[in-house]
C-alpha cells in the first residue's frame, strides 16, 4: 500500500506529507483546496503525462515521492523490479519524480534512475485511479478481455500459456513465410547483396578462430626480444655457466650416498631426483624454444595486414571470425531458400496449416472457459447491481468470436488473445438496448458500474492502492449510502483512497483527512489534517448543510458516523 507521499512545490501545494493507512482513506475539502491537485501527484508517481504548469510558480522544480510497503512477495511489481535490476529490500519501493520548470522529467525506483516508460510499469501494478473524466481499464474496451481472464485465473493461466507457445511459434512461420514470398523485385535486390556477401566472405577464407591466433602470433612477434631474453636467462640459470642443474644433481647425490643411514634422507633425495630430472626436461624444452624461436618482419607485416582485412570485416559481418563464419552459412542457407523460394513456401504453407490447426484447438478451449467464466461473473456483477439500486440493469459479456468453417485459413482468425473480442456491455433501464460501458451517459449510473466491476476486480487486479476521485458524483441518498459501503468492501481487497462530497461515504472512512487552503505572505498553499472522531463529525456536519455548522448538523454528522460504525462493526462480524 501507499505508505507515505511527499509533495513539494506542485501546483498550490508548497510541501505536503502524508501518512496514509490501510483501508479507507478519505479526503474531503472545499471546492479548490487542492483534493484533486493531490491525486494529480499520486497519477504522476505512477507515470503520467506530466506539464511545467504542475510547477509551483517562482520554484525551479516539482518533486513527488512515494513510499509503498508490498509484503506480498508475489505481487506483480517483484517481477517488474526483477525485469530492470531494483532492489525491493525490507518489502519498501520508493517512487520519485522531479519536473523541472524547463520541462524535463526525472525519474526513479528505489534511487535507481529510470525512464517514464519503466516508471509507469510500476505505477500501473501499485496504482489504479478512476475519475468521472478520465478512462480507466474498466472502461476501456480493450482491456475487457484481460479482466474476463482475471476472473478465473487457476483455470485460465494453464489454456493461456499452451496457446501462447502455439501462437507465438505460428507467428514466427508466418513472419518467415512472409519475408520469403516479398516481391519479385525485393526478392532479387535481396539475393544480389547476399550474394555479393558470399563472396566476399568467401574470398577472404576465413578460418576457424583465425584472429585469435594470428593476434597471438602477432604478440609473439611484437616482443621477440623481450620472450628470447626471458627464454635466454632462464636456460643459463639451469644449464649455463650458473650450471643450476649441476647444484640440483649435487643436493641429490649427497642425500643419495647417506640415504643408508636415515630412511627420511632416502625418501628426500627421491623427491630431489624427480625434481631434477623434471629440471632437465624443461631446459631440453626452453633449449628447443630458444633454437625455434624467429624474429622475420614480413611475417609480422604479412600478419598485420591480413587483421586489417579482418577487421574491416567485422564491422560488416560480425565481432568474430566465428560469428562472420555462421553468419556465411546463415546467408548460404537464406540464398538455397531464395533460389528454391518456391518448394520452401509449400513446406511452410504446410507446417503454418498445422501449427494453426493445434493453436486453433487451444483457442477454442480458451473459448469454453470464458464463457464459463463470462456466465459467473454476469451473475456476480447483476448481484453487485442490485446493492447499488441498479436492479433493472442487464450487463452482458459480448464474445464476438470469428466463425470458421473448415475452408478458411484458421491462420488468419486467429490473435494474440485467441479467437475471442470481449466487450462488456450494460443496459440500465428497461427497454434500452445494450451499449458497451463506456457508451453509458449517466454519470451517476457510471459511477454504480464502476464500482461494481471494480468490487468484483479489486481482488484479482493486484493493484496496492485503488484512488476514487468524486466518482459519487451525481448520486444521493439511499444510492450514495450503498455507493459508500460498496467503497468500503472494496478497501477491504486493497487499500482505498477516496475524495468525496458525500457525507455517507466520509462516515465510512478508517482515516478521514480534510484539506485545506492557506494563505501565507501573499502565497496560497495546501495543508491536511488527520481529523479526530470529534472533528470528522464536524466535517460530516459541514458537508450535510454546506454552510455553517448548527446543532441539529452535527447531530446528523454524529448520528451517521455511529451507523457507519455500526455497519463496519457488523461487517467484520460476518
Amino acid at each position: 500500500m501507499l505508505t507515505e507521499l511527499s509533495i513539494q512545490d506542485f501546483a498550490i501545494i508548497n510541501k505536503l506529507s502524508i501518512t496514509f493507512h490501510e483501508g479507507l482513506t478519505v479526503l474531503t475539502g472545499e471546492t479548490g483546496a487542492g483534493k484533486s491537485i493531490i491525486i494529480d501527484a499520486v497519477q504522476l508517481l505512477a507515470g503520467g503525462r506530466g506539464s511545467v504548469e504542475f510547477v509551483r510558480h517562482g520554484a525551479k522544480k516539482a518533486d513527488i515521492e512515494g513510499l509503498f510497503i508490498i509484503e506480498d512477495e508475489s505481487h506483480p511489481v517483484y517481477n517488474v523490479c526483477q525485469q530492470y535490476g531494483i532492489e525491493c529490500q525490507d518489502h519498501q519501493l520508493v517512487l520519485r519524480r522531479t519536473m523541472t520548470a524547463n520541462g524535463k522529467s526525472i525519474c526513479r525506483v528505489n534511487s535507481k534512475l529510470v525512464t517514464l516508460a519503466i516508471l509507469r510499469e510500476f505505477g500501473k501494478t501499485l496504482i489504479d485511479i478512476h475519475s468521472q473524466h478520465e478512462t480507466q481499464s474498466l472502461m476501456d474496451p480493450e482491456q475487457h478481455i484481460e479482466l474476463l481472464d482475471l476472473y478465473q485465473p487457476e483455470l485460465m493461466n494453464k489454456a493461456k500459456d499452451e496457446y501462447f507457445k502455439l501462437y507465438d511459434q505460428l507467428s514466427k512461420l508466418k513472419n518467415r513465410y512472409r519475408k520469403l514470398s516479398e516481391n519479385e523485385q525485393e526478392t532479387a535486390q535481396r539475393l544480389d547483396l547476399l550474394q555479393f556477401q558470399l563472396r566476399e566472405l568467401e574470398q577472404a577464407q576465413l578460418q576457424p578462430n583465425e584472429d585469435e591466433q594470428l593476434e597471438e602470433e602477432r604478440n609473439t612477434l611484437a616482443n621477440y626480444e623481450r620472450i628470447y631474453s626471458a627464454l635466454q636467462l632462464a636456460y643459463n640459470s639451469l644449464y649455463g655457466e650458473q650450471k643450476g642443474l649441476d647444484w640440483v644433481n649435487q643436493a641429490q647425490i649427497a642425500l643419495q650416498d647417506n640415504s643408508k643411514f636415515d630412511s627420511s634422507i632416502a625418501e628426500k633425495a627421491e623427491e630431489i631426483a624427480n625434481y631434477y630430472f623434471g629440471l632437465e626436461e624443461l631446459t631440453y624444452d626452453l633449449g628447443n624454444l630458444i633454437e625455434s624461436l624467429q624474429y622475420n618482419p614480413e611475417r609480422l607485416n604479412e600478419i598485420e595486414a591480413r587483421l586489417s582485412e579482418i577487421n574491416r570485416l567485422k564491422k560488416k559481418y560480425g565481432p568474430s571470425v566465428s560469428e562472420m563464419l555462421t553468419y556465411m552459412a546463415k546467408i548460404e542457407e537464406e540464398i538455397e531458400q531464395i533460389n528454391n523460394k518456391d518448394s520452401h513456401l509449400s513446406k511452410l504453407e504446410e507446417q503454418i496449416k498445422e501449427k494453426a490447426k493445434d493453436a486453433f484447438l487451444e483457442a477454442q478451449e480458451l473459448h469454453d472457459i470464458r464463457q464459463a467464466a463470462a456466465k459467473a461473473l454476469t451473475k456476480e456483477i447483476h448481484e453487485e447491481l442490485k446493492d447499488l439500486y441498479l436492479d433493472k440493469a442487464q450487463f452482458k459479456v459480448d464474445f464476438a468470436k470469428n466463425k470458421l468453417d473448415q475452408r478458411e485459413e484458421l491462420d488468419k482468425h486467429l490473435h494474440k488473445n485467441g479467437l475471442d473480442h470481449v466487450t462488456f456491455l450494460i443496459s440500465t433501464n428497461p427497454g434500452e438496448p445494450l451499449k458497451p460501458l463506456n457508451k453509458v451517459a449517466s454519470g451517476g449510473e457510471l459511477s454504480r458500474i464502476m464500482l461494481s466491476l471494480k468490487k468484483i476486480f479489486a481482488k484479482h487486479q493486484g493493484v496496492t492502492s485503488v484512488i476514487f476521485d468524486e466518482v459519487d458524483t451525481g448520486v444521493s441518498g439511499r444510492v450514495a449510502q450503498a455507493i459508500a459501503e460498496k467503497i468500503y468492501h472494496i478497501s477491504q481487497e486493497s487499500q482505498v483512497l477516496c475524495i468525496t462530497h458525500l457525507p455517507q461515504v466520509a462516515a465510512m472512512a478508517d482515516t478521514h483527512k480534510l484539506i485545506e487552503k492557506e494563505v501565507t505572505d501573499h502565497r496560497t498553499s495546501t495543508s491536511v489534517h488527520e481529523l479526530t472522531p470529534e472533528l470528522q463529525i464536524n466535517e460530516l456536519a459541514r458537508m450535510i448543510t454546506g454552510t455553517k455548522l448548527t446543532e441539529t448538523a452535527v447531530d446528523h454528522g454524529r448520528e451517521m458516523l455511529e451507523m457507519a460504525i455500526q455497519f463496519k462493526s457488523k461487517e467484520h462480524n460476518l
